[in-house]
């Protein structure tokens, strides 16, 4: 892949973030915001961020190269931001704005002319209403929704899945530019896993009420009995843990379920390593990080067909999607009794791992450095009065061609937001926003005749070119192996 966090060298980058990966409810925004800016200080980028006051942690430390400034609580973090980009304008050549819920309204503060690209891992509109009485989830519902969409206006948006793109535009009708990066994952394990003799679920997991892993337990008495030796182990922590504590004493799950807390990522991974299964009840998710980790050691996930995580599941190939909550139980007594199997277990392990090994940070950092160069130099144009392309319009379509050509040779003439991907003499080309008609255009104009063509799907435009091909299709192995 051509590397694009390489265009951000010198430039000096300011992340907005609710938290930190030093904050005890850091979750998987965190960690992908982390991950991405220490590979752009690698590359020869200064990173700065700014995020709320943690106890016990400095206002002021180094984190992988990157300067993390800390101010304000989890509502006041907003305005002691605002406050702070104010004063700090002038400063950074481009703003990283990542949104939780509640955006935090950089184009007011930073100045017109700053370039901003915003970060959305899910959108909140049902979450308020969890967390929150009914007048601060209307008024969340609105920051997040009509607010948020005046204030951003056509800055590029960058999701972490279509679902997320999906919730964008339909729900917070966002009509700007939204480009799909996804989240990288964890390498894959060196070793073999060496699954438990016993039936064994692994949940990793902050234990938050809109994980509802109320629910699993709630279905575990009738899986447990249809499953002898049924044994859950559920990783992590969170304010919701002692509800779920005291609602497996009152189920009589105490022999069943055992809650570890926050581990070890050796202890964690150990407990992965023996898993038949991980879960996933989650009301939606920008994207399933936790989905990913544990593919990467070969075990599928039965999951709720939301947001995020019906992205990170494979139906059928790499774990399975129930439509309704009441379906649960019945489908956990059934992935159990398919993976007892070792065979049938062998295959879907094998295609966990290889979905896994689709996801990199380096990736990741590479497609979220292609849209924030390309914001700055869309930005400078506008600043030296030079016409620009309308942006409202953009399409969400996007067009793969592998073509008989060097990288060097195309990457001077595409976008920074296409993604280019190499093998030797042969290409593999994602031109964002193109329909067919368009990437045929492109393709004349660079002399160039494609191999191959093809409107991306939601799992080429996840894991890109180098996805693995999808049971019972006939067009051969996609990207750049393609014959």
């Amino acid at each position: 892949m051509i590397d694009n966090s390489e265009l951000l060298r010198g430039s000096r980058i300011l992340v907005l973030n609710w938290r930190d990966v030093r904050h005890p409810m850091a979750g998987g925004a965190e960690q992908y915001m982390h991950e991405i800016g220490s590979r752009w200080v690698e590359s020869g980028a200064h990173v700065t961020w700014l995020t709320a006051a943690v106890t016990g942690r400095p206002g002021h430390e180094r984190l992988d190269g990157m300067h993390v400034r800390r101010a304000g609580g989890a509502l006041s973090v907003y305005p002691r931001t605002a406050l702070r980009g104010w004063l700090a304008r002038g400063h950074f050549d481009a703003v990283v704005d990542c949104q939780n819920g509640i955006p935090f309204f950089s184009p007011l503060f930073a100045g017109r002319r700053t370039p901003i690209v915003q970060v959305v891992h899910h959108v909140h509109q049902d979450q308020f209403g969890t967390h929150f009485p009914a007048p601060a989830a209307a008024l969340g519902r609105w920051l997040e929704g009509p607010a948020s969409r005046s204030v951003y206006r056509d800055r590029p948006i960058v999701a972490v899945s279509p679902s997320t793109r999906h919730e964008l535009r339909t729900r917070l009708r966002f009509r700007g530019p939204v480009f799909v990066v996804p989240n990288g994952t964890v390498d894959l394990p060196s070793r073999n896993s060496r699954r438990a003799t016993e039936p064994t679920i692994v949940l990793v997991s902050r234990l938050v009420v809109h994980k509802r892993i109320d629910l699993l337990l709630g279905h575990l008495s009738t899986v447990a009995d249809a499953v002898p030796g049924l044994r859950v182990e559920i990783v992590g922590d969170g304010p919701d843990r002692a509800r779920l504590q005291n609602l497996t004493d009152e189920l009589g799950l105490q022999s069943t379920v055992t809650f570890h807390g926050r581990t070890s990522d050796e202890v964690r991974d150990e407990l992965l390593s023996r898993a038949w299964l991980t879960t996933s009840t989650s009301q939606a998710e920008g994207w399933g990080c936790a989905v990913l980790e544990a593919a990467a050691w070969g075990v599928p996930c039965l999951a709720l067909r939301v947001p995020g995580v019906r992205d990170s599941v494979l139906d059928g190939e790499t774990g399975w999607l129930v439509d309704e909550p009441g379906q649960l139980g019945a489908a956990l007594t059934g992935a159990l009794r398919h993976v007892s199997d070792p065979v049938r277990a062998d295959q879907f392990a094998e295609s966990c791992r290889a979905w896994a090994s689709c996801f990199s940070w380096d990736r990741s950092a590479d497609l979220l450095a292609g849209v924030v160069s390309a914001e700055i130099s869309r930005m400078a144009a506008v600043t030296a009065g030079r016409p620009v392309a309308h942006r409202e319009a953009r399409s969400d379509i996007a067009v793969l061609a592998v073509v008989p050509r060097p990288a060097a040779e195309l990457s001077a003439a595409l976008r920074t937001t296409d993604e280019i991907v190499a093998d030797g003499e042969r290409t593999a080309v994602v031109l964002n926003g193109c329909d067919e008609t368009a990437a045929v255009s492109v393709m004349t104009r660079l002399g160039v005749r494609p191999i191959t063509m093809q409107l991306m799907d939601n799992r080429l435009v996840l894991a890109g070119p180098t996805a693995p091909l999808a049971p019972g299709s006939t067009t051969g192995q996609l990207g750049l192996h393609t014959a």
